[in-house]
């Protein structure tokens, strides 16, 4: 299989789950889908770039998410998880404990994307330090601070 059907196939297969992690780190349906096709296209005109088709998640993950942080910056903030949020449209991903999910929005940006990756995406923490540009030590302390504060936000909270 050539790097240009890996890619292709991958986009194909994955474009739900591209969508999820777009729409958890942007909060937004529209700009989700922006950065979706944004990712898509620069992944098609970059896919000489892709050195071993083996890490072709890791490698479109990173592209998603550089799309990602250039909306956010375009916005020119990041936007908090809103208190009484829009209702999701039908195409929305809709976490299955939603106070959880706000818990994890209200981290800090640089630790919400970790716990995000590693729980939401499944990616390994040598996965995630690519995908972010990170230290794998980084990558641990902001993946055990963040499942730290997450416990003590959950503490009394019925799960």
């Amino acid at each position: 299989m050539t790097k240009e059907e890996i890619v292709a196939s991958f986009l194909i297969e994955t474009q739900a789950r591209s969508y999820r992690l777009a729409y958890s780190v942007l909060q937004n349906r529209e700009e989700a889908l922006d950065a979706v096709q944004a990712a898509a296209c620069r992944a098609l005109e970059r896919q000489d770039s892709l050195r071993d088709p083996g890490a072709v998640k890791t490698w479109f993950t990173r592209i998603l998410m550089n799309a990602c942080n250039d909306t956010l910056r375009q916005r020119g903030r990041v936007v908090p998880f809103p208190e009484e949020g829009p209702e999701p449209g039908r195409e929305d991903p809709e976490p299955p404990d939603e106070s959880l999910a706000r818990r994890v929005d209200a981290l800090p940006a640089e630790v919400g994307t970790v716990i995000k990756l590693r729980f939401y995406e499944e990616l390994t923490l040598r996965e995630i330090g690519e995908v972010t540009g990170q230290n794998i030590n980084t990558v641990k302390s902001r993946l055990y601070a963040g499942l730290k504060k997450l416990r003590v936000a959950m503490e009394g909270a019925e799960i």
